[in-house]
C-alpha cells in the first residue's frame, strides 16, 4: 500500500484549494500578441571589454 498510517488523505480539490491558500491567485496568461522578442545587450559579466588581456592578469593566466 502506498498510504503511510496516520497521514491524511486528499482529494484533488482538496489539493487546488491548500495551493491557493499558500500561493494565491495566478496572474492572467500572456497572450501570444503581447509577447516580445528577447534581445540580450548586457556584455559578458566580469569581462573587460576595453583590454581583454587584463582577464588572464587577474586570473593568474600568463600575460
Amino acid at each position: 500500500m502506498d498510504e503511510t498510517p496516520g497521514e491524511p488523505r486528499f482529494t484533488d480539490d482538496e489539493y487546488a484549494f491548500l495551493r491557493h491558500v499558500r500561493f494565491g491567485e495566478l496572474p492572467p496568461a500572456v497572450r501570444p500578441e503581447e509577447r516580445v522578442e528577447l534581445t540580450e545587450t548586457d556584455p559578458g559579466r566580469g569581462r573587460p571589454v576595453e583590454e581583454p588581456d587584463r582577464w588572464d592578469l587577474r586570473h593568474g593566466g600568463a600575460g
